[in-house]
């Protein structure tokens, strides 16, 4: 796999292109497929010189994420208006990967009433669905304290927000497996049968020569031997049982990596960390995602 590093430097410079391309999706879902002022038919009831001040407040505790995309939605609305005076500014109070709790003011907005209430839901969707990521990646990573093994999302992801959800995973103390198919080879069970074994398909990635790292999934002890003869990177155990993981484990006497996925929770990933394995990939927090209860109040 990449290190680390070089994923997240990775993960960053996609995400300036995202963050742009996809708050302005967001927004013309929002205003009928054109980004016009216009369309919000509801604030045409408020004066356009009508300016307030507004706070955001979280009525849920968790870690804060998605400052960036917040910031866009108002940023691209304010480009809509001309009279500079009405821009709307905000001011914040915490940042990426801070502890929030319940009553807690996260940031205050100035400017145009009616271009604030029109950046409302979208932008709160943006911040409370990323710190509701980020919130949950934390709970499992707490989990993993005292132990060696290193959380790690997978492309189980809301279609559209892949940077924006490896971001989050990120805040919450988790790392990132790989950001799209062409970032590693992760050689699954039909692969494996469309190549004819574990033992063609390895050798098959590494005649490509094209400098990635090369993990394949097993499903039982038998596979789990053939990958580690063939020189595998990385192992992927799937729905190994916590049995069967404590043997791998040992099978594999540190010869590579091993990463176990599969029925994984927060009642028993410390478990299945404490075998020894190296890695722990847990799709549910980039695929449950439960959102942070935020809202918005004029001041």
């Amino acid at each position: 796999m990449l290190k680390n590093i070089d994923r997240t430097n990775k993960l960053f410079e996609r995400m300036k292109k995202d963050i742009p391309r996809i708050v302005n999706i967001a927004l013309r879902e929002d205003l009928g497929g054109n980004l016009n002022l216009q369309s919000d038919i509801t604030s045409l009831l408020l004066s356009k010189k009508q300016h307030v001040k507004a706070k955001i407040i979280a009525n849920d505790s968790g870690i804060f994420c998605g400052k960036y995309w917040f910031e866009e939605v108002f940023l691209q609305l304010n480009e809509l208006n001309k009279n500079k005076e009405d821009i709307i500014k905000i001011d914040w109070l915490v940042n990426d990967t801070d502890i929030i709790s319940k009553k807690q003011i996260l940031c205050y907005l100035s400017g145009s009433a009616p271009m604030l209430l029109t950046g409302e839901r979208t932008a709160l969707n943006f911040i409370q669905t990323l710190c509701g990521v980020a919130t949950e990646t934390k709970g499992y990573v707490d989990l993993l304290k005292g132990t060696d093994a290193i959380l790690l999302d997978t492309r189980k992801t809301l279609p559209g927000l892949r940077t924006a959800l490896k971001y989050a995973v990120l805040c919450g103390g988790g790392k990132n497996h790989r950001l799209d198919l062409s970032d590693a080879f992760l050689i699954k069970e039909n692969h494996i049968i469309a190549t004819g074994s574990i033992s063609n398909a390895i050798e098959y990635a590494s005649k490509l020569n094209i400098n990635k790292k090369i993990e394949i999934e097993v499903e039982n002890i038998k596979e789990l031997q053939e990958a580690i003869e063939a020189n595998a990177d990385r192992i992927l155990l799937d729905n190994f049982s916590y049995e069967d993981i404590l043997q791998a484990v040992k099978l594999n006497n540190q010869r590579t990596k091993l990463e176990v996925s599969g029925n994984i929770n927060l009642s028993n990933i410390r478990q299945y960390a404490l075998t020894g394995i190296d890695y722990i990939s847990v799709g549910a927090i980039t695929k449950n995602v439960r959102a942070i209860d935020l809202s918005m109040r004029l001041i």
